[in-house]
């Protein structure tokens, strides 16, 4: 793992930030990677929901031995703790795992069952937010692997972005990709997958926000389903 040769300010990282998002716009996924690691070495992680480790496979190649941040909400279907479990396993990547401060019983006890069902914003927030705020702390820019054609809420992503909430560099090296992209990166490199991709799931998040899309449904209709809510707070 590469070192940082310099500590940065917010104002040099937003500028940083916007300016490399202009000039990688047309950059391979690789590429835009490859400028992360160059530019922040070991203040620089890929977070990982473990739908497919496409970008945690893309970043290895750029940056050996970077890390994998995974947020281990308390409610994951065991696939994708496998998936998760696979991915230390076999690629030169450090997964590390967040949790919530509370257990899902803790959090059971001070709001009551099922809070999820009741107020998921909160639920998101506790479970998801506030880890990854927390988690992302040492760092000075984080990879997501948002898509621009997976919904409406994320069609403007920028491939490098400003993370205002955070106040971090926000890379997103695969948001110019179509889903046939992804299955042709996986197919050619053999990367993992969540086993619940082939069992009519196209987004994968918490077992009890999460079901099987409908045909001709977009990929992220099967989270949330029947409610307004579309994110779970972490990218807006």
């Amino acid at each position: 793992m590469t070192a940082v040769q310099e500590e940065r300010t917010t104002e040099e990282l937003k500028a940083l930030a916007e300016r490399a998002g202009r000039e990688l716009e047309d950059a391979s996924a690789l590429e835009i990677l490859q400028w992360a690691a160059e530019t922040f070495g070991n203040r620089f992680c890929v977070t990982s929901s473990m739908e497919d480790a496409v970008v945690a496979h893309l970043a290895s190649r750029a940056l050996p031995g970077v890390d994998v941040v995974f947020l281990d909400t308390g409610y994951h279907f065991p696939e994708t703790i496998g998936t998760r479990d696979a991915v230390e396993a076999v690629m030169d990547v450090n997964v590390i795992t967040l949790t919530p401060r509370q257990t899902v019983a803790e959090q059971d006890a001070e709001y009551g069952p099922k809070l999820h069902d009741r107020d998921p914003d909160l639920c998101c927030a506790l479970r998801k937010v506030k880890p990854l705020e927390e988690g992302l702390k040492g760092y000075q820019a984080w990879a997501t692997g948002l898509r621009r054609d997976e919904s409406p809420t994320r069609a403007n992503t920028p491939v490098v972005g400003w993370d205002e909430k955070r106040r971090k560099v926000k890379v997103s090296p695969i948001a110019r990709w179509s889903q046939e992209d992804v299955q042709t990166y996986v197919t050619e490199h053999g990367v993992l997958t969540n086993p619940l991709l082939m069992d009519g799931y196209a987004s994968v998040g918490c077992a009890p926000c999460t079901r099987r899309v409908l045909e001709g449904e977009d990929a992220r209709a099967g989270r949330w389903a029947g409610r307004s809510k579309t994110e779970c707070g972490l990218h807006g």
